[in-house]
């Protein structure tokens, strides 16, 4: 199961969250989610445990708890959405063919 932990510190690291996450079971990984350009934490990552009742054990146990004076999430991860931002994409037409105005 994957397990989004939300509201981390952003002096939390990846070793930190598989050593709290593995007292209630294996972890396969744990990620933190860093910003592209300064390369700094965005306060959230995710925990993944190839078991499912030890995942729901930690999650309950550790949701709203403290972790560097900072009450985290942990709840179950949606799967990603295909697409996502970017914006735009609209059709842009223009008028060639307009004449100048004269009405100054």
């Amino acid at each position: 199961m994957n397990i989004y932990i939300g509201n981390l510190d952003y002096k939390v690291s990846e070793a930190q969250l598989q050593e709290l996450f593995s007292t209630y079971g294996a972890v396969s990984s744990a990620k933190i989610i860093n910003d592209k350009f300064s390369g700094k934490s965005k306060g959230f990552g995710f925990v993944e445990m190839p078991n499912d009742d030890e995942a729901r054990n930690a999650m309950n146990a550790l949701n709203g708890q403290e972790l560097n004076s900072r009450a985290m999430t942990a709840t179950e991860a949606r799967p990603r959405t295909e697409g996502g931002g970017g914006g735009g994409g609209g059709e842009r037409r223009f008028n060639n063919n307009r004449r100048p105005r004269n009405d100054y």
